[in-house]
């Protein structure tokens, strides 16, 4: 192909060409470009490839199949690396308060490298949960041609002739603590569960994401659903690579597709598969590096109108293959069009509407999946989000598979997260108690870990309608049950929370959309004039950092 006209080099010809560039090239040739290469637009492949996880194992091929898409269509690809963290892995340990961390890191990383080699363009491949708004995060902020590219489904595990996933084996975690699974079929459970690259196969944190940001336009059409080793997955791969040459010779930049509009599609694709409650997070994060105004009102107010549609653990039966089966997103999209629940004209990274891409999905016959809007799981979205004198800044409660009433509930406190786990696995949670675990939020944690460990073995112990949990930390998209996380203001900041005590009455209300301690005022108020802010648990490095600068989860826990 002839090499690129100027303008796809509106960045990187200020970094190679003319005389003084001279050691610059000089430099680019050492790593082995020709002076070809230079000639065309330079465009970055970042991805976070670690070989610690099935979910981003298998980036650095996907990254070479992107980088043969490029070439093709004229421009020189540039692979850059980030870094990932496992929650799957980390989960219940301290290591998971690195998790939500990263997702600054991965963008922060991601933006560094563009902006310090100038490059025109970016194709930013995700894994693993934080890596996915990360990359976004990153886009939204350069605002050069570019795309996100999903690196796709870990397939199931089959277990005693069930597909199963990674939820699976934290919630038999419970299951054995309770004495209703041995340690042999526990660790034959084990050996199964991932079978091999990609990411959690649920609609756990990663597909949501993967797919909301395919709803938002940001992903190509068709692309987030492919399993990560399906042999469809190289041609999606070279697809994004002569796509970011055709967005960078159109100047389509991702601030015109992250728009409100978009948005609220990616939010609705949530609401309609009961994804993870972290995409309020993620996407209220997005929507700031955007320079659009997204509000935790708003995730309640598309929650309210959108149908829950998909059937998708863990609260459900299908997992992330199984819908790319039965037509994928775009398949849930279209119900949402259908029912005029679509933003049908906002644009999307393949140059047609988020409409046009939903009217051409094709429904497999016969599939389970996603159901009619004749006949949804439920009326109204997989999510809900609370006020309340306990969260006065907002907190979320996924409902997917449920709504129940209003509840009152008896407090058991704990600390920290351990804690909470060992009481759970000790049999020592009664029905009719809610774990608060507090001291777990952004600043406090710092990090604001997952709670899957501990919500895993309350349903692996036959609790889970049983009991409620209360955070001011997060879960995992994995997690199911009378969940409510991202409570704010958090215990670190002396938000309600920090003055919950054993024996007092919390009421849950998702139909008002409340979250209540039932305590005397005078008696609050005796409990907040003896409070004191704790000692930050990390006085250096990138968690005392990340501690002291960043925001509350109401506003997507950004630094």
């Amino acid at each position: 192909m002839t090499d690129a006209s100027e303008d796809t080099r509106a960045n990187s010809r200020v970094l190679v060409d003319g005389p003084d560039r001279a050691p610059a090239r000089a430099m680019l040739r050492g790593a082995g470009y020709s002076a070809e290469d230079l000639k065309r637009p330079l465009i970055g492949v970042a991805h976070s490839w670690i070989e610690v996880m099935p979910c981003t194992m298998h980036l650095r091929e996907i990254a070479k199949w992107v980088k043969e898409g490029i070439r093709e269509a004229g421009g020189t690809p540039v692979e850059c690396n980030t870094i990932a963290v496992s929650d799957g892995i980390a989960m219940g340990t301290e290591g998971m308060k690195s998790s939500l961390i990263s997702r600054e890191i991965v963008a922060d990383s991601i933006e560094l490298v563009v902006r310090g080699h100038l490059l025109d363009g970016l194709v930013a491949i995700s894994g693993c949960d934080k890596t996915i708004p990360g990359c976004v995060m990153a886009l939204a902020r350069l605002d050069v041609p570019g795309l996100m590219l999903y690196g796709g489904s870990i397939m199931p595990g089959r277990f005693e002739g069930k597909d199963v996933t990674i939820g699976d084996v934290f919630e038999a975690v419970g299951r054995h603590a309770a004495g209703t699974m041995s340690d042999a079929r526990l660790e034959e459970l084990e050996s199964v569960a991932c079978p091999g690259a990609g990411a959690c196969g649920g609609q756990f944190t990663a597909n949501t994401m993967a797919t909301a940001f395919e709803a938002l336009g940001i992903s190509p059409a068709g692309s987030s659903g492919v399993p990560a080793l399906d042999p469809r997955r190289r041609e999606v791969a070279r697809a994004a690579g002569r796509r970011v040459m055709t967005l960078l010779r159109e100047g389509v930049k991702p601030r015109s597709i992250i728009t409100r509009p978009a948005l609220e599609n990616a939010i609705a694709a949530v609401m309609a598969t009961g994804g993870s409650t972290n995409a309020v997070l993620h996407l209220l994060a997005v929507a700031r590096d955007a320079g659009v105004d997204l509000t935790l009102a708003d995730f309640d107010r598309i929650s309210a109108r959108t149908p829950l549609l998909a059937d998708m653990k863990p609260w459900g039966r299908f997992t992330a293959p199984d819908m790319d089966h039965a037509g994928g997103i775009m398949l849930v999209l279209r119900r949402l069009l259908d029912a005029g629940l679509l933003n049908a004209d906002a644009p999307t990274v393949s140059g047609r509407t988020i409409g046009e891409e939903a009217r051409d999905a094709k429904e497999t016959r016969g599939q389970e999946v996603v159901k009619a809007l004749a006949t949804p799981i439920a009326a109204s979205g997989g999510m809900v989000i609370l006020g309340g004198s306990l969260a006065p800044e907002g907190c979320v409660m996924k409902v997917a598979g449920h709504l129940m009433s209003a509840r009152t509930f008896t407090a058991r406190v704990f600390e920290c997260e351990e804690d909470a786990f060992a009481a759970v696995v000790g049999g020592k949670i009664r029905e009719g108690d809610v774990l608060v675990i507090r001291y777990e939020g952004p600043k406090g944690g710092p990090g604001m870990r997952e709670m899957l460990g501990v919500t895993g073995a309350i349903v692996g112990a036959g609790l889970g309608e049983k009991v409620a949990l209360i955070t001011d930390g997060r879960f995992s998209g994995a997690t199911h049950g009378h969940m409510v996380g991202h409570v704010a203001p958090e215990a670190a900041t002396g938000g309600p929370i920090a003055l919950v005590r054993d024996g007092d009455a919390i009421v849950v209300d998702p139909v008002k959309r409340r979250l209540d301690l039932d305590v005397p005022a005078g008696e609050l108020a005796r409990r907040r004039a003896s409070w004191r802010e704790p000692a930050p648990r990390y006085r250096t490095g990138a968690l005392a950092k990340y501690a002291k600068l960043v925001s509350s989860a109401a506003d997507g826990a950004v630094t």
